[in-house]
C-alpha cells in the first residue's frame, strides 16, 4: 500500500508548469515595482528633517551659529518659503514623470521589456543615490536637487507601463481584478518599506535615506536582467485568453493541470502546444485614445492620483505639524495609510470581479472617501486610536480606485476586443492612463505646497473636490454598467417565467 504524498509535495505538484511561471512572474514584477515606489518615498520623510523646529533640538556645544532660529535646518530649506521649495522638488519629479510617461509606453512597445526595465531601475538607483550624496558632499544648491529630481522622474517612467504589460501578457481577464489587486499592493508595500528605511537614517544622516533605497532598486534591475520572461511564448507556456467568447466568463487560476493533447494515435501527450508568435504592430497614440473607456478612466485617474500623491508626499509633514510628532514617528505613522491602501486595492479588485463593474466600484469608493477625508482632518488627531483608524480607512478608500484603474482597468482596456488580438497595445494604453494620472500627481503636491501656508483645512477641501470630480468623469460608464446589470436581471427573470 502506497503512503500518501507529503502535503508540501502535493502543493508543489498541484502547480502546472504554466502555473509556476505565472507565479514567478507575478512575484518578480511585484518586487520590481515595490523597489520603484520604495525609492520615491524618502523625500517625503526627509522633508521634516530639512526644515525643523530648532528650538526643540539640542544644540552641540562646539557649534558656532549666527541664526538661532534655523541653525539645525539644511540650506536652502531654512527659509520661510520652505513649503514652496519642497513643492518645487516634488514637481520637478512629478512633472518630468507625467511628461515622460506619455513617451514611455511608446518605447516600451518597441524595446525588449527586460532591457528597458533593467536600465530604468539601474538609472533610478543612480539618481536616487545622487540626491542622498548631496548630504555628504555638503551641497546646498536647490538647482542640484531639482535637476536630480527631474532626471529621476524621467527614468522612473520605465517602470509602470513595462510591468503592467508584462503581467498583462501572462494573465487573462478571468479574476484579473483580484490578481492585480493583490499584485498592486506593491505600491503600498514600497511606500511602507521606503518610509521605514528612510526613517532609520533620517535623524542622523539623511543622505543614507536615499542611498540605501537607490542601492535596492539598482539590485532589482540586475535581478530583472537575469530572470524576467516577457511573454509565455518565450518559454513555451500557454498564452492567456484576454477576452471570452459570447460573454462567457473565463477562469484562469494559477493552480491548474498541464494542458493535454490527444495525438493521432489516440495517446495523451502533456506537451505544450506550439505557440504562434504575435507579430502585430504597435498602435498609435490616437488609436489607443479611441478605445472605449480610455479617456474617461484617464481623467478619473488624474484626480484620484492627485489625492493619492498629495498624501504620498505631504502626509508625514502634515502629521508632524498637526500632531507634533518627530520626523521618524511621523514617517512610521504615515505607513498606516499605505496599509489601508493594500486592503483597499484587494477589496476593489474582488468587488469589481464579482459585480463586473470596474467604474461603479471606483465611483462608490471615491464618493465614500470624500466625507472620510473631511472627518480625518477634523477628528483624526484627537487620539492615537482615532488616528490609526482614520488613516487605515482613508488609505483604503483613496488607494482602492487608484489601484484598480492603474492595474485591472488598464489591462482590460489594453486587451480590448476592438484591438483584435494586438497584444502590443497594452504598454501604450497603460502609459496614456497613468500618464494622465501623473498630471494629477504633479498638481496635487504643488497645490498642497501653495495652499498649506493658508491652513491644512484648505488642502483637505481641495482633496475632497478632487474625489468628487473623479466620480463625475466616470458617470457615463457607471450608467452603462448599471444598464448591463438591469438587462441581465431582466433576462434572468424572463428565463424563469418561461
Amino acid at each position: 500500500m502506497r503512503s500518501p504524498l507529503a502535503p508540501g509535495i502535493r502543493l508543489i505538484t498541484s502547480f502546472s508548469r504554466d502555473g509556476w511561471y505565472r507565479s514567478f512572474i507575478l512575484l518578480l514584477t511585484f518586487l520590481f515595482y515595490t523597489a520603484y515606489h520604495l525609492s520615491r518615498k524618502p523625500i517625503s520623510i526627509v522633508k521634516s528633517e530639512l526644515h525643523r523646529n530648532c528650538s526643540s533640538v539640542i544644540r552641540p556645544v562646539d557649534l558656532n551659529i549666527t541664526n538661532n532660529a534655523t541653525w539645525c535646518d539644511w540650506a536652502p530649506f531654512d527659509q520661510d518659503n520652505y513649503h514652496t521649495l519642497f513643492g518645487i522638488l516634488d514637481n520637478c519629479f512629478l512633472v518630468a514623470y507625467a511628461f515622460g510617461m506619455f513617451f514611455s509606453g511608446i518605447f516600451g512597445e518597441r524595446l525588449p521589456l527586460r532591457y528597458y526595465l533593467s536600465v530604468g531601475m539601474l538609472l533610478s538607483g543612480l539618481f536616487t543615490a545622487l540626491f542622498g550624496l548631496g548630504f555628504y558632499w555638503n551641497i546646498h544648491s536647490l538647482g542640484y536637487y531639482a535637476v536630480i529630481q527631474v532626471l529621476n522622474g524621467l527614468v522612473q517612467t520605465t517602470g509602470w507601463p513595462a510591468v503592467v504589460a508584462c503581467v498583462g501578457n501572462w494573465f487573462g481577464k478571468g479574476k484579473r481584478g483580484f490578481i492585480m489587486g493583490v499584485w498592486n499592493s506593491h505600491t503600498s508595500v514600497g511606500n511602507i518599506l521606503g518610509s521605514l528605511i528612510a526613517g532609520v537614517f533620517v535623524s542622523s544622516e539623511w543622505g543614507m535615506s536615499f542611498i540605501v533605497p537607490g542601492l535596492i532598486i539598482a539590485s532589482t534591475g540586475i535581478l530583472c536582467f537575469f530572470f524576467l520572461v516577457e511573454k509565455p511564448e518565450d518559454v513555451n507556456c500557454t498564452p492567456p485568453q484576454h477576452h471570452s467568447h459570447q460573454d462567457s466568463g473565463e477562469v484562469e487560476p494559477l493552480l491548474q493541470n498541464s494542458p493535454r493533447n490527444i495525438n493521432s494515435n489516440g495517446s495523451i501527450s502533456s506537451e505544450t502546444p506550439a505557440i504562434v508568435e504575435d507579430h502585430t504592430e504597435a498602435i498609435s497614440f490616437c488609436e489607443a485614445l479611441s478605445i472605449p473607456g480610455v479617456v474617461e478612466f484617464s481623467l478619473c485617474l488624474l484626480f484620484a492620483k492627485l489625492v493619492s500623491y498629495t498624501f504620498l508626499f505631504w502626509l508625514p509633514l502634515y502629521i508632524s505639524n498637526v500632531a507634533h510628532f518627530e520626523a521618524k514617528q511621523a514617517g512610521d505613522m504615515s505607513t498606516l495609510f499605505d496599509v489601508g491602501g493594500i486592503v483597499g486595492g484587494i477589496t476593489a479588485g474582488l468587488v469589481s470581479d464579482y459585480t463586473g463593474g470596474r467604474a461603479a466600484t471606483c465611483c462608490v469608493m471615491l464618493l465614500t472617501a470624500a466625507p472620510m477625508l473631511f472627518l480625518y482632518n477634523f477628528i483624526g488627531q484627537r487620539s492615537l486610536a482615532t488616528t490609526v483608524g482614520m488613516l487605515l480607512l482613508c488609505g483604503g478608500l483613496v488607494n482602492g480606485p487608484y489601484a484598480l484603474i492603474t492595474t485591472a482597468v488598464s489591462a482590460d482596456l489594453g486587451t480590448h476586443e476592438s484591438l483584435r488580438g494586438n497584444s502590443r497595445a497594452l504598454s501604450t494604453v497603460t502609459a496614456i492612463i497613468d500618464g494622465t494620472g501623473s498630471v494629477g500627481a504633479a498638481l496635487g503636491p504643488l497645490l498642497a505646497g501653495l495652499i498649506s501656508p493658508t491652513g491644512w483645512n484648505n488642502v483637505f477641501y481641495m482633496l475632497i473636490c478632487s474625489d468628487i470630480l473623479a466620480c463625475l468623469f466616470l458617470s457615463r460608464l457607471v450608467y452603462k454598467e448599471a444598464q448591463g446589470w438591469c438587462g441581465r436581471l431582466h433576462r434572468g427573470r424572463g428565463f424563469k417565467e418561461i
